[in-house]
């Protein structure tokens, strides 16, 4: 997964599976892009990603969260909901304001 935190008076996270990254989906009206230049920062392995998602909680950052595995480990640690995932021609996506 790729993580990469974009410093500004809120900190926004933005995680994403490596094998989207430079990817567009489009459904209906909706779009959804994995683009290098806010998704690609440091692939890191998951026990990583999980401490920045905890630290980052606590720090009230926001989240962009694209794909299966980057969804999922947001589930695990609690920062998002089952209901509060949407697909994009299947691929799962997250936006967490907290």
């Amino acid at each position: 997964m790729f993580v990469k935190i974009h410093k500004s008076y809120r900190d926004v996270v933005a995680v994403c599976d490596s094998d989207l990254i430079g990817k567009k989906f489009e459904e209906g009206n909706f779009q959804l892009d994995a683009k290098e230049n806010f998704f690609k920062g440091e692939e890191l392995p998951e026990k990583e990603v999980m401490d920045i998602l905890v630290k980052m909680t606590k720090e009230d950052a926001t989240f962009n969260i694209i794909g299966k595995n980057s969804v999922n480990l947001a589930l695990k640690t609690g920062i998002i909901s089952e209901k509060s995932v949407g697909k994009i021609q299947d691929t799962p996506f997250a936006l967490v304001l907290l």
